[in-house]
């Protein structure tokens, strides 16, 4: 595979995803891990290869297991995750997926029991923000394999 078009880390374009990542990394209040968790289940669903090795390197390197990580794709039915992180991932899910059926009552309903309204609304920018990035990548042709953890967004 090659890539389709590369964007210039100093272009407008870049910055604007940039700072949205950079927002949710240093003002989201939301935990390292959880994060790493939605930007990978993101991921998977959208299908971004270059996101899922960024990512499965950056929650690697902040201390998750390979257990989790293999088992996200089967949360449900994975002992793995704590309530919290499961809503995280039904949220995750229902927002990426919002075309198939918007976001269900009860998907809302679990997220509102572990979250503040506050902290529903950083999620739901982290999501927005993983999303936007899987769709450069894959649209752009993203190449794999030669991420190294930290070298794009800085640590919290």
């Amino acid at each position: 595979m090659e890539t389709r078009l590369k964007l210039n880390p100093n272009s407008g374009v870049y910055q604007a995803m940039l700072g949205l990542e950079t927002y949710v990394r240093k003002s989201s209040g939301l935990e390292t891990s959880l994060l790493e968790l939605v930007r990978m289940h993101a991921s998977q669903i959208n299908g971004c290869a270059f996101c899922l090795d960024m990512h499965s390197k950056d929650a690697r390197a902040a201390g998750e297991t390979e257990q989790r990580l293999y088992c996200l794709p089967a949360w449900r039915e994975s002992p793995f995750y704590s309530e919290r992180e499961q809503a995280a991932l039904a949220w995750t899910e229902a927002v990426t997926l919002v075309s198939e059926g918007h976001v269900p009552e009860e998907v809302f309903e679990q997220a509102r029991k572990h979250f503040s309204e506050e902290e529903l609304a950083h999620l739901t920018l982290a999501i927005v923000t993983i999303n936007g990035w899987n769709r450069f990548a894959i649209a752009f042709r993203a190449v794999p394999g030669a991420y190294q953890p930290g070298s794009i967004h800085p640590k919290k």
